[in-house]
């Protein structure tokens, strides 16, 4: 196994309508980004990741029963398994944030992380679930009424190329979670987002090279663009980027294009970064108790 591997970071807007039938979303969202990833791959991405609930817009800007027909099993759905062919012929890992139903109704916002072999590896359930009202029109980050919170823990997978680590969008404004991830392993923490200019923009390059810095791994940050009617809810602002664990910015993408962000890690820098900060040596986890005890 190779020390530097080529990471790919897919942004894309939503072509579709918000009105239009889910079929619709889901057909013209995975045809477009079945493409981006033959794209990535061209360009020598080893491991590729999709932005949040890749195949459709951000329907939880409104509460619309109509967007559970968008969830599908994980595993056992068409679009995992249509994917995991697709890793299989271009040899690429491919991190994939899908709506999850598991049984008759229930939903996860899930990432299946797929091996270069086509393999199913596992998957991560986003833990932390918004529910923000966002301007005076009712439009908001609604995702209590799509989503169950995550109980699968902070897994690491051990892909072909790297061991991988997953968060997804609003996670990333909880530290803990990333800590985990770090003590678990990953060499590469992906967070995919859907996020648009306003109050956050700012945290946007602060949080994950943060965490990043912290916990002496890559952050591959991926965020949608464009506007998505009939909501315009705001602009998703694009800017994918890989950064690296000392906090330097590895590459960048666009505001406002549809784009696949290519970038190299290197895990002899992990190893340096980890050996001149010993930040793991000189945790003292038995003073942290009282983080899981207190409820404020």
């Amino acid at each position: 196994m190779t020390n530097k591997v080529k990471i790919g970071l897919i942004q894309a807007s939503n072509d579709v309508h918000g009105n239009e039938p889910v079929k619709l979303h889901k057909e013209k969202g995975i045809e477009k980004h079945i493409q981006l990833v033959r794209d990535a791959a061209a360009k020598g991405a080893q491991i590729i990741c999709l932005q949040e609930i890749f195949y459709g817009p951000y329907f939880c800007t409104e509460q619309n029963p109509k967007w559970y027909e968008a969830a599908e099993e994980v595993p056992n759905g068409p679009t995992t398994i249509r994917f995991q062919a697709l890793a299989k012929e271009l040899g690429v890992v491919i991190i994939l944030p899908i709506y999850e139903q598991e049984g008759i109704a229930t939903y996860y916002n899930t990432a299946a992380v797929i091996d270069a072999d086509g393999s199913f590896l596992g998957k991560y359930r986003k833990h932390h679930i918004p529910q923000v009202n966002v301007g005076n029109d009712g439009n908001g980050f609604w995702e209590k009424y799509y989503f169950k919170p995550g109980n699968l823990g902070y897994p690491v997978f051990d892909t072909q190329f790297a061991k991988v680590g997953v968060y997804i969008c609003y996670d990333r404004h909880f530290p803990e979670g990333a800590r985990l991830l770090g003590l678990n392993g990953a060499e590469i923490v992906f967070n995919p987002s859907a996020t648009v200019a306003g109050l956050s923009e700012y945290l946007w390059k602060l949080e994950q090279p943060a965490h990043a810095v912290a916990n002496g791994y890559y952050v591959g940050a991926i965020n949608r663009v464009g506007t998505e009617a009939p909501w315009n809810l705001g602009e998703f602002y694009g800017q994918s980027y890989l950064v690296d664990p000392r906090g330097n910015m590895v590459s960048i993408g666009s505001r406002d294009q549809d784009e696949v962000v290519i970038g190299e890690m290197d895990k002899e820098l992990i190893r340096e970064v980890r050996n001149t900060w010993q930040f793991f040596r000189d945790r003292r986890p038995e003073t942290y108790g009282a983080m899981s005890s207190i409820n404020k």
